[in-house]
């Protein structure tokens, strides 16, 4: 009797001991992160290899381009940032929290080490997430956030995350040509609650564009504003929920990347605001922009040279310069873009609403556009194709030019500036722009009477419903010498 107490006992003790082991596992699971003292880490941007040329990266599995699944219906656009975002960390979430790495957040000390010593840390584990948190203040300076990473690795911004304010504060010895960079990185999330502040008002000031200057003349601008955010030669990547404003120049620029869902994102910055493009892509392939507000002073989505399978669909845009394929082809270089697809989106108090800009002398070509059910309010050149693009008065008319064909406008309704005809197809003289298809265009002025009938060159295309107002110089049929123009088709 006593030896069967005695292995009962036993057997109790020895349970609880494995159950308490247990608990410590699934507890070191769930509570990776500790406080690490770390040295003194260079937090600067090289110049290279991160502004260097660039090689498409090959993802093993790009994104989709369908809309994401959403608590809410896909067709509502939000107006407020705080709409949708990171849903609240979870305690199986491996959570590496920057303030743990001696971050202060207070708006004033530089907390540039503690988040690239978290970078490095939760970069080492799958599906980790790096966490800024809420109702606190960070301010970093030009930065690489590097990989390759463990996948699933995710950047979770709830608070704010900040520039140094202004040129001035600016750090010497770092890249004035961009601020965060996501360099390397496949299947990374960059997302949240909180807000990305640029601190771009001093920058504005400084001169970028080519300007006027004494007696006429033009004077050249050093461009030397940070693009904001920017990720470079990485794939299958997620930003979405996050409010992004004030950039010195470009708010987010993908350059070299394949797979991108862009979702839920507030861009903003004043009207006036220089060169603070909303999105910019170029060099990039298989991207989805989703559900997203973008208000600042030039185009609210550009796309550049060598991108392709684009899908932009319930964004609204404005104050800005539209939706802009370009501009391409400058310097004579060769530029192709191909399979983009606008659709269910508004435009309004714009310069431009959708817009294709070429420079004479590039070749390549720009096919397979569709802009679908589109809304304007007080639009200038609210559907425009300028070949004669050119920021100086010292442009001279050249023979060779980007092609475009293939370009379907569907269902663009709204209003327009009466300053500029709506309807604006300036295309090159020697390669014509062909097979442009309108139909169910409606687009009547915001104030005032009607202007000058739209306006064509060297243009062909087919008008499948009666177009408002009227656009009778589009050409039918396809130019006599289109078949000179195969050299400037871009190869699939």
């Amino acid at each position: 009797m006593e030896k069967k107490l005695y292995l009962l006992c036993l057997t109790i003790i020895t349970n609880i001991l494995l159950l308490y082991s247990y608990s410590l596992n699934v507890e070191g699971r769930h509570h990776i992160s500790k406080k690490t003292k770390t040295k003194s880490i260079t937090s600067h941007a090289p110049s290279s290899p991160v502004e260097g040329s660039v090689k498409e990266p090959s993802p093993s599995q790009p994104l989709p381009l369908s809309p994401p699944p959403a608590s809410s219906p896909s067709n509502v656009v939000p107006s407020d940032p705080s709409y949708g975002g990171s849903p609240d960390l979870s305690p199986d979430d491996c959570v590496f929290d920057v303030t743990e790495y001696g971050a202060v957040g207070d708006g004033s000390t530089d907390d540039t080490d503690a988040f690239i010593a978290a970078w490095k840390a939760a970069c080492q584990v799958e599906s980790a997430v790096l966490l800024a948190p809420a109702d606190r203040t960070f301010m970093i300076t030009s930065t690489i956030f590097s990989g390759p990473c463990k996948p699933g690795l995710e950047f979770r911004v709830n608070g704010v995350l900040m520039t140094p304010e202004g040129p001035d504060c600016w750090p010497k010895e770092d890249s004035n040509k961009q601020w965060l960079v996501f360099y390397r990185l496949d299947n990374m999330t960059f997302t949240g609650t909180g807000t990305i502040e640029g601190n771009g008002e001093q920058w504005w000031e400084l001169p970028c564009k080519p300007h006027r200057g004494p007696n006429g003349s033009t004077l050249p601008g050093p461009c030397d504003s940070p693009t904001m955010i920017r990720f470079f030669m990485s794939s299958n990547l997620v930003v979405r929920g996050l409010r992004i404003q004030n950039s010195p120049m470009f708010h987010m620029k993908f350059d070299g990347c394949e797979g991108v869902l862009i979702d839920e994102l507030s861009i903003s910055s004043p009207k006036l605001s220089p060169n603070t493009d909303g999105i910019h892509i170029e060099n990039t392939k298989s991207v989805g922009i989703y559900n997203s507000v973008i208000a600042n002073g030039d185009d609210c989505i550009s796309i550049g040279p060598s991108s392709s399978n684009i899908h932009i669909e319930g964004v609204t845009c404005g104050p800005s310069h539209g939706i802009s394929i370009g501009s391409l082809g400058v310097h004579h270089s060769q530029a192709c873009v191909s399979n983009i697809t606008v659709r269910n989106a508004m435009i309004r108090d714009s310069d431009n609403g959708v817009r294709i800009k070429t420079w004479q002398g590039g070749s390549g070509s720009v096919t397979g556009l569709s802009f679908d059910t589109i809304q304007m309010e007080n639009v200038r050149n609210c559907i425009i194709i300028d070949q004669y693009y050119c920021l100086t008065k010292g442009c001279r008319n050249e023979t060779s030019a980007v092609y475009v064909r293939d370009i379907s406008y569907r269902n663009i309704k709204g209003t327009y500036d009466v300053r500029s005809a709506p309807i604006h197809f300036a295309c090159s003289d020697t390669i014509a722009c062909t097979n442009i298809t309108m139909s169910e265009v409606e687009l009547l002025p915001h104030e005032g009477e009607l202007v000058d009938d739209p306006f064509c060159w060297n243009a062909y295309g087919i008008q499948q419903t009666l177009t408002i107002p009227p656009i009778d110089c589009l050409q039918d049929g396809m130019p006599q010498e289109i078949g000179e123009a195969v050299e400037y088709i871009c190869s699939t």
